[in-house]
């Protein structure tokens, strides 16, 4: 199946997964309660759904899909400087080959006071077991991501390293300060406890019923404040342009 094909299929299963599209609305709550009024760029739009949630989004992907407004490579954007008050991406980044020429686009396309606002992959203990042995992505923590060197991926829109958020943002995070001085991160939060991985993301079986999404959701923001170091899944950075 190519990138195409599996895109096609994960739109297919969110409109028949309620379950699935309950955990993603909490991520793009929480994405826009963090974005600016303006323009917004999606990256990585892929199945469309993010782009549904307000009028003034434009999405795009490496892929031609009809339902999206461009075809863009995230490493090097077609539109003009400081044209964006927002750039979100919703499990994206750690697809990217070149972290540090997206970063580039990032400061060079975000107007001052605009904002990159990602939900991604957390590596946490135990999130790194679960990521590793029962999800199909690699899980490198040794590798560069702002190492400017060789690609740390193909150009297949499915190569990744779930990795990359947590070493760029965490692990290395006085690096990104020190070398890219015009974003402020403003945000690194993980959360999402067990929700996720009970759904089954993107494949046709869930563990967690519909019915159970919702309260489920709600016991995790209760609680992720003390466990999250430990056990959560995602990531959710904010960066500001200066």
């Amino acid at each position: 199946m190519d990138s195409a094909d599996t895109t096609k299929t994960h739109r297919d299963i969110w409109s028949k997964k309620p379950v699935l599209r309950q955990i993603y609305g909490d991520y793009y709550t929480r994405i826009l309660d963090n974005c600016v009024p303006g323009r917004t760029l999606e990256i990585g739009g892929g199945s469309g759904n993010f782009a549904r949630q307000r009028d003034d989004v434009i999405s795009v992907d490496v892929q031609q899909l009809p339902w999206l407004d461009a075809v863009a490579d995230a490493h090097a954007l077609p539109f003009a400087d400081a044209c964006f008050a927002n750039i979100v991406l919703v499990d994206v980044f750690h697809h990217l080959g070149r972290p540090w020429d997206f970063l580039d686009e990032v400061r060079r396309t975000l107007r001052p006071g605009g904002r990159m606002v990602m939900v991604e992959p957390a590596i946490t203990p135990i999130s790194w077991f679960i990521y590793h042995y029962m999800h199909p992505e690699l899980v490198d923590m040794k590798a560069d991501p702002l190492g400017e060197g060789a690609p740390l991926s193909t150009d297949e829109p499915f190569s990744s390293n779930q990795a990359i958020p947590t070493l760029v943002f965490e692990k290395h995070r006085e690096r990104f300060i020190a070398d890219y001085p015009e974003l402020q991160l403003l945000q690194c939060m993980r959360f999402g406890l067990l929700s996720y991985p009970l759904s089954g993301g993107f494949r046709p079986w869930s563990l967690l019923p519909a019915r159970g999404a919702g309260p489920l959701l709600r016991l995790e923001a209760a609680i992720e404040g003390f466990v999250a170091p430990v056990m959560a899944f995602r990531l959710l950075v904010v960066v500001e342009r200066r």
